[in-house]
């Protein structure tokens, strides 16, 4: 497997753990009132249709970010995500727990597509319009965020540096998704240093920029 091909299914990996973890309280948090057994199988089924669902939504994002200049929004869009998990990280979740398995089951899909748009987004501006690599992207990454939810919570809660890195790598992703609208490109063609220099620039503005907030924040709180 060559690093061409390799690159867009890390990202999309690394992507879908960054924003997964709120998805992974959601699964917990509706299937918290089942017996063990039923709730089992409430994560593999919710889990498993909440993977279609997802492959389904990408797909469509991928045709739709063929219309002139969605991919220029849509990056530009993803780039206030970006900004928002670093300057907004204290979400409100009312999840209601299901007390059979259907009820948990579609609480978990139907939360899971709700609360998955973002992701949705960034993984169809990671995938350069390759389904196969969105498949394989979401088929690893999503039974980790599963399996893996505590310790993913615990390491964004741990080390902040988690955070920065997920938004520095939405902000690359971003980036690319703005260049490759094909107005940008038409546009951005003799000038090939801005292609190479934007994205990193954006990274480090972002970056940069979430963690002199997050510092005056804090400062301001303390007084």
């Amino acid at each position: 497997m060559n690093w061409d091909l390799l690159e867009p299914i890390l990202i999309i990996i690394g992507i879908d753990i960054i924003l997964g973890g709120d998805n992974a309280v959601v699964i917990a948090l509706a299937s918290r009132n089942l017996p063990e057994k039923q709730r089992n199988k409430a994560i593999l089924l919710g889990t498993g249709l909440a993977i279609v669902a997802r492959i389904v939504l990408t797909t469509v994002a991928l045709y739709l970010l063929q219309i002139p200049f969605l991919q220029l929004v849509g990056g530009l869009f993803l780039l206030y995500i970006a900004t928002n998990l670093l300057t907004d990280q204290e979400e409100e979740q009312d999840i209601k727990a299901g007390d059979h398995l259907f009820a948990a089951v579609k609480t978990i899909v139907f939360a899971d597509i709700v609360m998955g748009f973002d992701n949705v987004l960034a993984i169809a501006g990671a995938s350069h319009d390759n389904i196969l690599l969105v498949i394989m992207g979401l088929l690893v990454s999503v039974p980790i965020i599963v399996w893996g939810s505590k310790f993913i919570l615990m390491l964004m809660d741990k080390f902040p540096l988690f955070i920065y890195f997920g938004a520095g790598l939405l902000t690359y992703t971003a980036a690319e998704m703005i260049l490759e609208d094909h107005y940008m490109l038409e546009m951005l063609y003799p000038y090939p240093l801005v292609q190479i220099w934007l994205p990193i620039i954006m990274v480090i503005t972002v970056v940069c920029g979430g963690y002199v907030y997050n510092k005056r924040k804090n400062s301001y709180s303390e007084i």
